[in-house]
């Protein structure tokens, strides 16, 4: 299953200008069917709703909809990203269809759902430190359960984070999040980062 997702999602596309200030850097195929099996295995998809918060060009929401899902929300400030995201839906053909939401994601503009999945900026830039506390702290608030991609490093500060929420972290483990050079910072052509990804139950998981 997480090979064959990893090769539907490969067909969808990134951003065509991506912004550096909102580090916007696409989430690799297959860290993406990596999470997104995780979260199928735990039954954290298959006829639950699912919101994808800072969907991008709809990478996580695209998987999610293809495990059976009662519904996915995917939520998007920027909304060039978001018609590439549109776009990319008939490449996936998932059997749910997606609503895609133009709005701030640490703000969403939606009710209570069962499951959030994230690739939220990792505050990489200089002022945005800790930009992922945003996210989680939305999720916290709409969330029984959520999956999310964050910087190596992270594990103590999103343990901390979710606990202070009435949260818990149940699962982490680390991975590789493979960037292609698409800025002028950038020195090689491509990199792979270390990253860490978490489940986590908040207080209305059930």
């Amino acid at each position: 299953m997480k090979r064959a997702l990893e090769r539907r999602l490969s067909a969808v596309e990134g951003f065509r200008d991506p912004s550096a200030a909102l580090e916007q850097y696409p989430t690799p195929a297959a860290l993406a069917a990596h999470l997104l099996h995780l979260a199928d295995l735990h039954g954290d998809i298959a006829g639950r709703t699912v919101a994808d918060l800072g969907t991008g060009t709809g990478m996580l929401a695209l998987g999610a909809a293809t495990r059976e899902p009662e519904r996915v929300l995917a939520v998007e400030r920027d909304p060039a990203a978001l018609a590439v995201a549109r776009e990319n839906e008939p490449r996936v053909e998932p059997p749910v269809g997606v609503d895609w939401l133009l709005g701030d994601a640490t703000r969403p503009p939606l009710a209570e759902v069962d499951t959030v999945v994230m690739n939220p900026p990792f505050g990489a830039q200089r002022g945005s430190e800790h930009a992922d506390r945003a996210f989680l702290a939305a999720t916290a608030e709409v969330a029984g359960v959520s999956y999310s991609v964050h910087n190596a490093g992270s594990k103590s500060f999103v343990e901390s984070f979710a606990a202070d929420e009435g949260g818990e972290v149940t699962h982490a483990f680390a991975a590789e999040f493979d960037v292609e050079r698409q800025f002028e910072f950038h020195t090689s052509e491509r990199e792979a980062l270390d990253v860490e990804v978490f489940r986590i139950e908040w207080a209305g998981y059930s």
